[in-house]
């Protein structure tokens, strides 16, 4: 599902409600006062009900008739909904958030660069030594550090061949950037490009097994630079 553009009062609205209900302080099954809601966030009618039909279409609320608009239990909202994962990051990166993209990403990326060993052509590869090049420029431009390794693991999935894989950016694209604005917005952090090129190599060569446990270190230097800046902000 496309990400939600995030333009005026509608946009504005959505993001309220998500992040409320998100953050539990709109329970889940509890039953939205729109009158209420539409007085305090100062909206029309209409703009609130066009706020609520990208929840719906998210999977965060519902309306039955005599019981009205309500927030529909968590095992419905769609967690994998790129717009769901950046509201959870809107106060902070989440540490149980960034905890559950690892284990998703150490789940579908080594494979994804086995994979890739074994089918990427040179156009792919093409796209992997760019992302390469973006990274050695962003030296000390966390911004365009951050959009370097975006470019990286879309190119990544990409070289799979595997549309379902190719679709799986959507998932891990705005945690990873979360994720990437936490670590490059320290002073000092370690070079990504070493780890990153060890997978190119791998998959230029052909190499499934290189390719993978390249990956695997990738993943895990990823978590250690986490945690390191967790140490340095004093959380866990």
């Amino acid at each position: 599902m496309a990400q939600y553009a995030r333009r005026g009062i509608h946009g504005q609205t959505v993001e309220v409600l998500a992040r409320r209900i998100l953050a539990g302080e709109i329970a889940e099954g509890a039953t939205l006062n729109l009158a209420a809601l539409q007085q305090e966030l100062d909206v029309s009618l209409t703009v609130l009900r066009e706020a609520l039909k990208v929840l719906t279409a998210k999977g965060m609320v519902d309306a039955r008739q005599k019981r009205g608009t309500f927030v529909r239990p968590r095992s419905d909202w769609n967690l994998l909904d790129g717009d769901v994962i950046r509201w959870q990051f809107a106060d902070g990166a989440d540490p149980r958030l960034l905890d559950a993209l690892h284990e998703v990403r150490s789940i579908i990326e080594p494979a994804a660069a086995r994979l890739a060993a074994t089918r990427a052509v040179a156009a792919d590869l093409d796209s992997l030594d760019g992302a390469l090049a973006e990274m050695s420029a962003a030296e000390g431009d966390p911004v365009a550090a951050v959009g370097a390794d975006l470019t990286f693991h879309r190119a990544l999935l990409a070289a799979t061949h595997n549309e379902l894989l190719v679709r799986m950016e959507v998932v891990m694209e705005t945690g990873l950037a979360e994720r990437d604005r936490l670590v490059h917005g320290v002073e000092q952090y370690d070079d990504p490009v070493p780890s990153h090129r060890a997978v190119v190599d791998a998959i230029r060569a052909g190499d499934s097994a290189g390719a993978e446990q390249a990956m695997r270190g990738l993943l895990d230097k990823a978590v250690r630079d986490v945690e390191k800046v967790r140490q340095q902000k004093g959380t866990r």
